[in-house]
């Protein structure tokens, strides 16, 4: 089961983020791991907009960060009860100076609060959206208004094999990710388990309503059949192998439900999620590898953007961040 070790929080100053505090105390309690609890102050610039004779940039800089340390020591301090936190202030742009922390400290979590509160109004800000695609070690986004614990949670897996030989290696990693993380998040938080694997039966409609090669019916059925059965043993194998991993005990536990509906799956997978009312899903956000700076694909972004739930999105092996440490 997967286990984390080096847990980071992410906080704002006046944002309600005690649940996503929360959840990070338990869960470096539940897996034994250290846990940071950082807050990013705004660096002011040098001269501009300072009122001639008033305090200067250095110290308007040391008086926010202070601010903002009091503010953040105040947060964790009835949590030191429960565990030991280590609190940091970072100066600079929120997402830059949360990833070069995890480069520096090796977290190997992300839990943050999205910077709106506005659900619907999107989850992702352009902050949240550069963390989730450019952080190198998983970003749990908690919705604030999810409850103390998950009933529900939803694994996104792509089992279609018809991918390039690379990029299916990196994908069938990513997929194995997936359901790990799920799986020890189920039963940490002892809830339903569902996996979901959207399919699609290329060239049906053509089949079906093209001018040129119009097929019978009965051949149009066998045909979409035949994919489906194909996409039902791909996804089976799948479970079977992390199963295996997992240990018998605990695939008998958790018995995941699957469900594989029909259609794109930026449509099917946040109406099964709505559907389902799952409290999280667990997705990957890149399926490619070694490219610096390389964004989420255009599926993985349009599904996170139409989400209502928390939502802990992963990397596969070998991806690399586009951020350093030089400006």
């Amino acid at each position: 089961m997967k286990r984390f070790k080096d847990i980071l929080c992410t906080v704002e100053p006046g944002k309600e983020c005690k649940l996503a505090l929360e959840r990070a105390v338990t869960l470096a309690e539940n897996n034994q791991a250290n846990l940071t609890v950082i807050t990013v102050a705004p660096s002011i610039s040098a001269g501009i907009g300072m009122p001639e004779g008033g305090p200067t940039s250095t110290e308007l800089q040391a008086a926010t960060v202070n601010s903002h340390k009091q503010e953040l020591e105040n947060l964790v301090e009835s949590y030191r009860q429960r565990i030991k936190v280590e609190t940091r202030v970072l100066i600079g742009t929120p997402f830059l100076e949360i990833i070069r922390e995890v480069l520096r400290n090796a977290h190997d979590l992300v839990i943050k609060c999205p910077e709106s509160l506005d659900w619907l109004d999107r989850l992702f800000s352009s902050d949240d959206k550069h963390l989730l695609r450019k952080c190198p070690c998983p970003v749990w986004m908690v919705r604030p208004q999810t409850g103390e614990s998950f009933d529900r949670i939803l694994a996104a897996v792509d089992v279609d094999d018809s991918y390039p030989t690379k990029e299916l290696k990196t994908r069938q990693a990513l997929n194995e990710m997936v359901i790990e993380l799920a799986s020890s998040l189920a039963v940490s938080e002892f809830a339903e388990l569902h996996v979901v694997h959207a399919w699609e039966a290329t060239g049906e409609d053509i089949m079906r309503h093209g001018i040129m090669i119009q097929k019978p019916e009965n051949e149009v059925n066998a045909y979409v059949y035949q994919v489906r059965r194909r996409h039902t043993q791909l996804l089976d194998t799948l479970i079977k192998e992390v199963s295996a991993k997992l240990g018998e005990d605990a695939a008998d536990y958790i018995k995941p439900q699957l469900h594989m509906p029909k259609g794109s799956a930026r449509k099917v997978i946040p109406e099964l999620a709505k559907e389902l009312q799952v409290d999280c899903i667990i997705m990957g956000t890149v399926a490619r590898t070694g490219v610096a700076g390389l964004f989420m694909g255009n599926t993985a972004e349009t599904i996170l953007d139409q989400l209502e739930c928390s939502v802990l999105a992963i990397k596969p092996p070998g991806f690399v961040t586009p951020v350093t440490f030089e400006e």
